[in-house]
């Protein structure tokens, strides 16, 4: 689905990624893990055309150089970023609006199982329909969080890269990170979950990618993380 082959990006003249190759496959939940500055984030704005990048990403069999951040989401890429970035003044429903796709793209994609509508963004967090006429800017970080990701579903996206998305919650808030992830698996669509909690990370995924220094240092099932200690020791832990 996704073929990331020694990718090189970074900003201006500094390089963040030095050579990473790597894939997503349909369905997939992948957690990329690595500390601060290894290149996660730039990892998933290289892919959603957000920085200058050298090498192969593929969509598809499809080559993503030259389109951009709006050509990319309607080929079926969603991206959650770390920050958030709701619209402050608008409501929670006119935030989710802006994420969903024209009619006509919806009327295509209605008999697929990546197509959300308003009343499933509600039913997954009924937090969000209760405050559905409340502006965006007004809610607290964990509920910005919520609108964010409900979103990027909104665009019926087939993978979605999520950057952080249990940064500052609360653990009950974590938890729900953690069931939504797995709710997006129940439906097909693929995720590439950028996370600094292990233990979710690690719950949650089918594969795990480390990232160290702006390169792949790992690429393995959790169970083979779990125990492979040098690597845990040398790239992930404190």
């Amino acid at each position: 689905m996704l073929e990331i082959d020694n990718l090189h990006a970074g900003y201006g003249p500094s390089r963040v990624l030095h050579g990473v190759s790597c894939a997503v496959q349909p369905g997939e939940i992948v957690a990329l893990l690595g500390r601060n500055g290894a290149g996660r984030s730039t990892l998933a704005k290289a892919v959603m055309g957000l920085v200058d990048w050298q090498g192969a990403l593929r969509w598809k069999g499809q080559s993503l150089q030259d389109k951009t951040t709006c050509d990319i989401a309607r080929l079926g890429i969603g991206y959650v970023p770390e920050s958030r970035d709701v619209f402050p003044r608008l409501t929670v429903e006119q935030n989710l609006l802006l994420g969903q796709k024209s009619q006509k793209s919806t009327r295509q994609q209605r008999s697929k199982r990546n197509c959300w509508t308003l009343a499933d963004m509600y039913q997954m967090f009924p937090r969000l329909h209760e405050r559905q006429h409340t502006a965006a800017g007004v809610l607290s970080g964990g509920e910005q969080q919520m609108l964010t990701l409900c979103r990027t579903l909104m665009g019926a996206p087939e993978l979605v890269l999520i950057d952080e998305p249990t940064e500052g919650l609360a653990p009950k808030l974590v938890e729900l990170v953690g069931s939504y992830v797995q709710a997006l698996k129940a439906r097909g669509i693929a995720v590439l979950l950028i996370e600094q909690k292990l233990t979710i990370a690690l719950t949650v995924s089918d594969r795990v990618l480390v990232m160290g220094r702006g390169r792949i240092v790992f690429d393995g099932t959790s169970a083979q993380l779990q125990a492979n200690q040098p690597v845990r020791q040398e790239w992930l832990e404190v």
